[in-house]
């Protein structure tokens, strides 16, 4: 009876054998509108020579999960085309695309300049943890770029720019801040985040001339609010080795899955965007009618601040919509009014179908000195009807007399 059950035992074992090495190989000629979703950390070679010579950093081949599948390397080469770029990086988020590019861009001595109304967590990046690594940091006014002239140094390496800023949305003269980076500071490279123009509103490299963008794909690639990845563009092949590299190193890597729906989004993202580009701007325009507003800001209204630069430059503009209240109503009652919205949700991110409000303090987010005195809320426009919207900020506007 022993025998007889070791028996059954070793058969169920060469059952597994089999599954795990059956012959069958499906086709590869197959043809459908969405590509394949491979998943790996293991990838097989055909012989140790094959594993030896075989390279991911030039996508002839595949080595391991984390550096690339046919999958990843396909997003990154359509990012790489709707950019206007030659490589392209995914990485966790967008954060992680900025972070990337200051380890592997910065060194200890190294000095790294970013404007004054950038993205917060890049700032506090560089604030807290490059400092800790010996490479400075410094801020610049992105409106004037003799601020930014001021403000490099020797030791510069490194010039972040970003537009429009973030919440306050002034759009900055980029060409002319490249132009300022190249005069003096020829050995530093120029990073743009370039989450706002998705690669649709303008040409970050043939027309500002930047040298690399970073693009948080949490937002209008994705389009769902459910994906978090960024990604880092750029040109140069000594960028690439560099970047790549340096993300390899980290063990940067990211879910295929997460892959698989930003590709699934990409083909309608140019609709998505003209569709949160039109209520933007259509938002706008109503809430220029509104008393309680001190201020609008959006690029294409005319008295936004750096408009002229915006339409110089652009071709569109994202759903993003600032106000800056009347100094009369206090901060609390500012928050009773975003707490009062029930069409727009409270919360980070934007670039999904629903419509997003976040209240702020220009003081609070500013280093140099800002022109904004009221509490600022900013409006992430989504895919609902316009007409709903303006209905139910008129609604929420009841609660600042309460």
């Amino acid at each position: 009876m022993t025998d007889r059950l070791d028996d059954d035992a070793d058969d169920v074992t060469r059952r597994a054998t089999g599954l795990i090495h059956h012959p069958y190989q499906p086709p590869t000629a197959f043809a459908a509108p969405m590509a394949g979703v491979f998943k790996a950390s293991t990838v097989y070679f055909e012989n140790t020579a094959a594993m030896r010579s075989s390279r991911w950093i030039d996508k002839s081949a595949y080595t391991y999960g984390l550096h690339g599948t046919p999958t990843t390397f396909l997003l990154e080469e359509r990012l790489a085309t709707l950019e206007g770029g030659t490589h392209a990086l995914l990485v966790p988020s967008g954060l992680a695309a900025i972070t990337l590019v200051d380890i592997a861009l910065l060194k200890a001595g190294d000095h790294v300049l970013l404007p004054d109304n950038g993205y917060g967590p890049g700032t506090r990046f560089a604030r807290d943890d490059l400092a800790r690594w010996g490479i400075t940091m410094g801020l610049y006014d992105a409106m004037d770029p003799a601020s930014l002239a001021a403000a490099i140094t020797p030791a510069t390496r490194l010039v972040w720019t970003e537009a429009p800023g973030s919440v306050t949305l002034e759009f900055p003269d980029l060409p002319a801040l490249v132009r300022t980076v190249r005069e003096h500071a020829p050995q530093a490279k120029v990073a743009l985040d370039n989450t706002w123009g998705a690669g649709l509103a303008f040409d970050a490299f043939a027309g500002a001339g930047v040298d690399l963008t970073i693009h948080a794909l949490t937002k209008y690639p994705s389009g769902g609010g459910d994906v978090l990845m960024g990604s880092v563009v750029y040109r140069d092949a000594g960028l690439h080795a560099k970047l790549a590299w340096a993300r390899a190193r980290l063990g940067l890597g990211v879910g295929v899955n997460d892959v698989e729906a930003i590709l699934r989004s990409l083909p309608s993202m140019p609709l998505r965007y003209a569709a949160q580009d039109a209520a933007g701007r259509g938002f706008a325009q109503w809430c220029l009618g509104r008393a309680e507003f001190k201020r609008v800001l959006h690029p294409a209204l005319p008295d936004s601040p750096g408009h002229a630069h915006w339409k110089a430059l652009c071709r569109a503009a994202a759903g993003l919509v600032t106000v800056e209240f009347d100094e009369r109503y206090t901060a609390a009652q500012v928050d009773a009014f975003v707490d009062a919205l029930q069409r727009f949700k409270i919360g980070w991110s934007w670039g999904g179908p629903v419509s997003l409000a976040v209240p702020y303090q220009a003081a609070e987010m500013r280093s140099l000195p800002t022109p904004y005195t009221g509490t600022l809320v900013r409006f992430c426009l989504g895919l609902e009807a316009l007409d709903d919207l303006t209905a139910d900020v008129e609604q929420a506007l009841a609660a600042l007399s309460r």
